[in-house]
């Protein structure tokens, strides 16, 4: 008897799972997911092995097209064409969601979060539930949220050591109000722009800075157009893996339920992984010649102070019962 090889061990694991669930259930299929992140992010390779998980479970049948670096239009294009069904997955920042439902800028208030296990409690609890359950009638469904990191601000003319000195900086940021309201507030002159956009706006200094976790700044190379990297921790970013409503509700329930669950498996291992990578990125920014300074915990607490307006003005424009369940889970969070 021939020995079995690993080829024939994973074909006879599917044959196995297909004949249980039905192997019709699961169909041909190709799915293009965007981003806009670099092949080398940590986003990349959460998306890689979202792919490989899927294809195990469907012995090759559903395969996912990686389309990383804006190659398929930036954030606010790629949303639309999720919304409508021409394309099937994208990963990005919560910005283009705050248009579709705009309780989702909570996510995107500044200073929540002391630590990463804070982000994902309240991101996997109920107020990312909550906000995720108001955008299938959207367009949109959410199967889980990556890791992109805290943002910290990057310029070519000084060191961010307390909110002031922000005072008169063209800073590049995410379209997003309370982002722009944010930086508002410590008299900078915030600057919406394509992410796609950005490197060319700091080299052509059109923008003195811009605000990222150190992960993308070291996978842009803004450390060639950028002096200093300041550890304002400002905003943890989430990115949620977006699926097409049209195109889900084109999928068997079994095979809802493949990409479901690799989706959780590939959410739990790229926060991993980006946030090892993003403890790196840091270091490397320094070798490759930016000067970096953390920002002290007194200055921190003014800014977190300053910014309270912030929620103030967003939250009253927000569904108060979203907000309410916001307090509360920010109040269960902060203790962890």
């Amino acid at each position: 008897m021939k020995p079995i090889t690993r080829r024939g061990l994973a074909a006879f694991a599917f044959l196995v799972a297909a004949t249980g669930a039905g192997a019709q259930d699961i169909q041909e299929r190709t799915i293009k997911f965007g981003h806009l992140n670099n092949p080398d992010h940590p986003t990349s390779l959460g998306v890689r092995k979202f792919a490989e998980i899927v294809a195990a479970k469907t012995g090759g049948k559903i395969k996912v097209q990686e389309f990383p670096s804006s190659q398929l239009g930036n954030e606010l294009q790629q949303q639309s064409a999720l919304q409508g069904g021409v394309q099937e997955m994208l990963v990005a920042s919560t910005t283009s969601l705050n248009g579709i439902v705009k309780e989702f800028g909570l996510l995107d208030f500044p200073f929540l979060f002391a630590n990463a296990r804070q982000a994902d409690a309240m991101v996997d609890g109920p107020l990312g539930k909550a906000l995720a359950a108001r955008l299938p009638e959207k367009g949109v469904v959410v199967l889980g949220f990556f890791d992109l990191g805290f943002r910290n601000v990057t310029n070519s003319k000084r060191p961010i050591t307390k909110g002031s000195d922000l005072e008169g900086l063209k800073l590049r940021v995410i379209p997003n109000p309370v982002f722009l309201e944010t930086f508002k507030t410590f008299h900078a002159n915030p600057l919406p722009m394509p992410f796609a956009e950005l490197y060319g706006a700091l080299e052509s200094k059109a923008v003195d800075g811009e605000e990222n976790p150190f992960a993308v700044i070291a996978s842009s190379k803004f450390y060639e157009v950028q002096k200093y990297v300041s550890g304002t921790n400002h905003v943890y970013a989430t990115n949620p893996v977006q699926i097409s409503k049209k195109f889900w509700d084109r999928l068997s329930p079994v095979e809802q339920k493949i990409l479901q669950e690799a989706a959780i498996e590939a959410q739990n291992w790229q926060r991993t992984v980006s946030r090892e990578v993003s403890s790196k990125a840091l270091g490397e920014l320094q070798a490759k010649g930016m000067v970096y300074n953390e920002v002290p915990p007194a200055e921190l607490a003014k800014m977190r102070a300053a910014v309270k307006p912030v929620y103030d003005k967003f939250s009253a424009a927000y569904d108060p019962a979203i907000v309410n369940l916001f307090r509360s889970e920010l109040d269960r969070v902060s203790k962890l």
